[in-house]
């Protein structure tokens, strides 16, 4: 979520996590030079960074915000962050405006959940049919391969950041964000030449 301050579209843009794991992940994203925002602290930075929130809790992305360091954006409500700060995330219930709303920057929801088919369920909801990206953390195949059948997405990771799946540390071409939700997945500089034959009748024919 924290890759080119999570203005892509394929990066994480909420973590449903199951309550068993959801304290210890938690702990190890703050060793990662993640910063855990307070609930108080979260509902200060939400006027900021969305406008015109709607019965469903989505609102609108203030562009000034989009792509900005998680530094500055922690800064806005007179937070000091360390300098090396890439991430700034908070648990949230499932209907936060920060979950429901897809942010494009570095300000990740972390929303708990009991067990992991309600895990899957929600990622279903919250992924609102966009078809687009999602990615799943699970020594359990039977799970993954539930999770993968009910998202439905274009791009599915497993065991990996959303960007493994755009080809950086993963397989495939690296290539950020064309024709991911097309159903023909990434693509290379190939894809976008033109394809010329050149065809001889009646001759250099070997029979």
């Amino acid at each position: 979520a924290s890759f080119d301050n999570n203005i892509i579209c394929a990066d994480e843009k909420v973590l449903i996590v199951v309550d068993s794991v959801a304290d210890e992940l938690m702990r190890l994203m703050e060793g990662q030079h993640a910063v855990k925002l307070t609930a108080a602290q979260a509902e200060q930075l939400q006027p900021v960074l969305l406008k015109n929130i709607d019965e469903r809790g989505k609102g609108t992305v203030s562009r000034d915000w989009v792509g900005r360091d998680a530094g500055k954006i922690a800064a806005a409500i007179g937070l000091n962050v360390p300098d090396q700060t890439r991430l700034l995330f908070v648990e949230t219930p499932a209907n936060h405006p920060f979950a429901v709303t897809e942010m494009m920057m570095p300000v990740l929801p972390v929303v708990r959940v009991a067990n992991v088919e309600e895990a899957i369920a929600l990622a279903v909801q919250l992924e609102g049919g966009c078809h687009h990206t999602a990615a799943m953390h699970s020594r359990n195949i039977d799970n993954m391969n539930q999770m993968a059948n009910a998202i439905d997405t274009s791009i599915f990771v497993k065991n990996g950041p959303c960007i493994a799946g755009l080809g950086l540390g993963g397989e495939g071409w690296t290539t950020m964000t064309i024709t991911t939700p097309t159903g023909e997945g990434v693509t290379s500089a190939r894809t976008f030449v033109r394809l010329r034959r050149c065809v001889l009748v009646d001759a250099f024919r070997i029979v």
